[in-house]
């Protein structure tokens, strides 16, 4: 019989998602598990996967178009079923089925306008103003996320040429519209009580003018390290422990674990390590491996890391679960693979869900120090910089080795101060003797 496919909760809490791009066409056949589109969340552009098999009968939603979680976006059919079997299916499910999107439109031909896309595009009815020519004229066929956005951010889609198939305006057409608004835009009236209007911005010299700046719409991803930032700095009692480490050991074993891994093409980074003495830490003090769950503390069994990693788009944190018990050799595979879905934005919801603790790490950009903000509802994050050259004292005698500041920040309510302090120490002592990391 057929089988509806429905916009699963790619992202905890959320009550909808944007369908990006589908994967197959109709007349495919498909696999359990084969991906079948392209979901964008607040977090990164997933790929779905199919839960059953079979033959994709019908697309019920179109490129762009932002559905609510759990509405039917696609049908798959058995062998010997037809457009009868899929309606009858979709009318037992409580779907309508006359809408005109639904039906598959060739690449070639003009899709018909629906009543849908008719009333989106019609001008305000409370404005009085009728528009111009013929009804036929003033159509614009866009996705609803995309009417969405455009409403949000004051662009008229009438005025834009759409990038999707048969011209249809996308969200991304929306956002490089508004992306190029300040610039276009003339002068703005002086806002109330101030010398300027909203537009005008300092320019060389402290003069002010058109076109001195750029408002960039925000993303999914965006919003969403937004408002999980503010929230996190704003409800959680945030303190911070800092600790210097020498490396020294730690650089001599990574050259003799990349000599170990050079016939596999791998590469262990300093990051990697870090992350295996940041386990074994956390194993040693198992009050550290919790979060917070309001009525409770939630202690870990298995030590589950989220890894800060920069996108164009923003930060992705993607777990590594179980890393007490990985082999350098898996670390450097599994955070690789990371790196490259992060950067290409086919990174799995699943694996960026969870973890008791995170590691950040902006050394590589030559930054001695820095504290990163609580992931809710984790106890802890370590902020890691550039690992130099610095003056210490052995013995009483002066010496040269190479240092890494390194700093927690804890969540009071799970995490007490005796508790950071144990932790940093234990990290130190496997950073410090870094075989210890290997066992």
């Amino acid at each position: 019989m057929a089988t509806i496919i429905t916009m699963p909760a790619v992202v905890a809490d959320a009550t909808e998602a944007a369908l990006q791009a589908w994967l197959v066409s109709v007349g495919d056949d498909i696999t359990t598990g084969q991906p079948i589109a392209e979901i964008e969340t607040e977090k990164a552009t997933v790929e779905l996967q199919a839960e059953a098999s079979g033959t994709v009968g019908r697309l019920l939603v179109e490129p762009g178009t932002s559905v609510e979680v759990g509405e039917p976006i696609a049908v798959l059919v058995d062998a010997g079923e037809d457009e009868k079997a899929i309606d009858r299916e979709l009318e037992a499910s409580g779907t309508a089925t006359d809408s005109a999107a639904e039906q598959p439109v060739p690449q070639d031909t003009e899709a018909p306008a629906t009543d849908r896309d008719t009333r989106d595009a019609a001008p305000d009815s409370t404005q009085g103003q009728p528009p111009e020519g013929p009804p036929e004229q003033t159509r614009v066929f866009s996705s609803p996320l995309a009417r969405k956005l455009a409403k949000d951010l004051d662009v008229d889609v009438t005025r834009l040429s759409g990038s999707g198939p048969r011209g249809r305006i996308l969200r991304r057409d929306v956002e490089a519209a508004a992306r190029q608004q300040p610039a276009e835009a003339g002068p703005a009236p002086a806002a109330a009580g101030t010398g300027a209007g909203p537009q005008a911005a300092a320019g060389p010299g402290g003069s002010r003018g058109e076109g001195a700046f750029e408002d960039v719409p925000l993303s999914r991803m965006r919003r969403a390290i937004a408002r999980r930032l503010t929230e996190s700095k704003t409800t959680v009692p945030h303190f911070y422990v800092s600790v210097d480490v020498e490396m020294d050991a730690l650089l001599a074993l990574r050259r003799q674990v990349n000599e170990g891994l050079a016939a596999s093409g791998r590469k262990a980074t300093v990051n990697d390590l870090v992350l295996k003495a940041l386990a074994g830490a956390l194993a040693d003090v198992p009050e550290a491996n919790a979060s917070w769950q309001g009525e409770s503390i939630r202690r870990y069994h298995s030590v589950d890391v989220s890894v800060a990693m920069a996108t164009d788009d923003g930060l992705l944190t993607p777990v590594v679960r179980g890393l007490e018990n990985l082999s350098i050799g898996t670390v450097c595979r599994l955070t690789a693979d990371f790196k490259e879905q992060a950067r290409t934005g086919r990174i799995r919801q699943q694996d960026l869900d969870g973890g008791s603790f995170s590691l950040t790490n902006l050394g590589m950009y030559g930054t001695r120090e820095f504290a990163g903000i609580l992931n809710p509802p984790q106890a802890g994050i370590l902020a890691v910089g550039a690992a130099e050259q610095r003056p210490v004292v052995r013995d009483g005698e002066l010496a040269v080795a190479t240092v890494m500041s390194c700093t927690l920040s804890a969540d009071h309510r799970v995490v007490d101060g005796a508790v950071a302090a144990r932790l940093l120490a234990a990290f130190k002592r496997r950073i410090e003797d870094p075989v210890s990391i290997l066992l």
